[in-house]
């Protein structure tokens, strides 16, 4: 039996949702989420029953969300740091879509070129000093 409110999405490493900040500073990567949750990866460590102020980039804008631990364990260890997974349940439903998210007016204005590669410079020598430093 299914008792999440709603279904979970992966979040790909390049959206904005895929990173958020804890008020108090600390980062955290977003695994997988939902508009009432998120699993997610942290260096800190966050008791289940804490409750959380975090900073989410939604497809709505960048967003303040109330947060509870709901659970956490220890998912990697390292020779200097310990990894944890945290499940956070929202006090309020967030939209957590993948399309959508909100660009600037001035960059969606803007017109977009191709790029361009850098110029070779294989040929070229390293920089020559001609003088001398003397003590």
């Amino acid at each position: 039996m299914e008792r999440r409110r709603a279904t979970r999405r992966t979040v790909a490493s390049d959206e904005p949702l895929a990173h958020a900040k804890l008020r108090t500073g600390g980062q955290l990567v977003v695994l997988d989420t939902s508009n009432w949750g998120a699993l997610t990866e942290t260096p800190e460590r966050l008791l289940p029953g804490r409750h959380l102020d975090v900073h989410i980039v939604t497809s709505g804008g960048r967003t303040l969300v109330r947060s509870r631990v709901a659970r956490a364990y220890v998912c990697r260890l390292q020779s200097d740091a310990i990894h944890y997974h945290a499940a956070l349940t929202f006090d309020h439903s967030i939209d957590a879509s993948a399309s959508g998210y909100p660009r600037p007016s001035v960059l969606a204005s803007m017109p977009t070129a191709p790029a361009e590669s850098y110029a070779d410079r294989s040929g070229q020598g390293d920089i020559v000093f001609d003088e001398r430093l003397t003590a």
